[in-house]
């Protein structure tokens, strides 16, 4: 891992000699060694817990299942067919290597928030629903959503429970604020509203790239709504206006610029590997004269459907498109 010498030493004096007690009304216990763990709420502690972690990826190579993990929270994700009973027999075995590994290591895998989901179309997803993934005995049926670090993933990938809780949480905070808005300034109200309704707007809007207009109409009225509880219009006023004077960008444009964001980091290096590699700068065969302009990206051939509707591209070819549109200023400008 690169630690040595006196930073391995730093290390091994934060762990060693570790005591503690109870303090209650002002009398103490007797001091306890402590011979596991770390201080909740230290610095050093989420790393030392990714360090402590890091066999756990290992185990899941060993087993040939893709998987991503963020703090205490991992995810297992694998392709199959629904002929493919192998594939769920595999993730079982690679579940209970994990447990015994955690078990060993004095770590808990709670089956209570263990959530198994199949994405695809739904003939295939309810095909493959009657193969049930067990975890320590106890059968865990596949779910209709989960949550994916604060993300509601429905199977379809419609992202409607999405939506549709960001919509209801946003507007609870916006009548929330309503009632006191006549106390607020104008900056005040603005740095609340931006707080509790747009950071509800945009977190995890990249993924919404794909939907429809029709799917994205209800967080457009919550922004719309925001607007005019900040700028003091009525309803019958025109939106567009209110939104310019603010200097807010429409719902649908905030996805945009959150998912060129996202390629211009995949592009010069400041993205994760799994976002980076998910870009594949465009090489023609003959000489042309844009040959220089890595902003145009090659357009992988994967697509995702959205209920019924017209396909629409992943991330990449999402990113390809909306370069098209901008490629310039879009190579050149700088992150500040």
């Amino acid at each position: 891992m690169g630690i040595r010498r006196s930073d391995l030493q730093w290390f091994k004096s934060y762990l060693s000699d570790e005591y503690q007690f109870v303090n209650v009304k002002g009398h103490s216990s007797q001091c306890t060694r402590v011979n596991y763990g770390v201080p909740q709420g230290s610095v050093l502690g989420p790393i030392l817990f990714t360090l402590y972690m890091l066999p756990l990826g290992n185990i899941i190579r060993k087993c040939s299942i893709n998987f991503h993990c963020y703090a205490d929270d991992t995810q297992l994700y694998l392709s199959m067919k629904p002929d493919q009973n192998d594939q769920i027999e595999k993730l079982n075995a690679c579940i209970n290597d994990i447990k015994t590994w955690m078990t060993i290591n004095y770590l808990l895998l709670n089956p209570e928030k263990t959530e198994f989901i199949i994405l695809g179309p739904k003939n295939l997803s309810d095909a493959l629903s009657a193969q049930i993934v067990s975890l320590d005995g106890i059968c865990i049926a596949p779910n209709s959503t989960v949550r994916n670090l604060g993300g509601l993933f429905d199977q379809d990938l419609s992202f409607k429970a999405h939506i549709s809780q960001a919509c209801r949480t946003a507007f609870f905070h916006l009548r929330n604020i309503a009632k006191i808005r006549n106390l607020l300034s104008k900056s005040d109200a603005e740095k609340l509203i931006h707080a509790f309704v747009t950071s509800r707007l945009d977190y995890c809007n990249s993924l919404l790239a794909a939907c429809p207009e029709s799917s994205l109409k209800s967080l457009q009225l919550v922004q719309n709504a925001a607007a005019r509880l900040l700028a003091g219009t009525s309803r019958r006023d025109h939106i567009t206006p209110v939104l310019v004077s603010l200097h807010w960008l429409p719902v649908d444009s905030r996805i945009k610029f959150k998912n060129l964001l996202l390629t211009y980091k995949a592009l010069h290096g400041l993205a994760p590997s799994y976002i980076k590699d998910l870009i594949v700068p465009y090489h023609p065969i003959r000489t042309l004269r844009s040959q220089g302009c890595l902003w145009f990206l090659e357009l992988v051939k994967v697509r995702l459907e959205v209920e019924r509707l017209a396909t629409k591209p992943l991330f990449y070819g999402i990113s390809s498109q909306l370069m098209q549109e901008r490629p310039t200023q879009f190579l050149h400008s700088k992150l500040d």
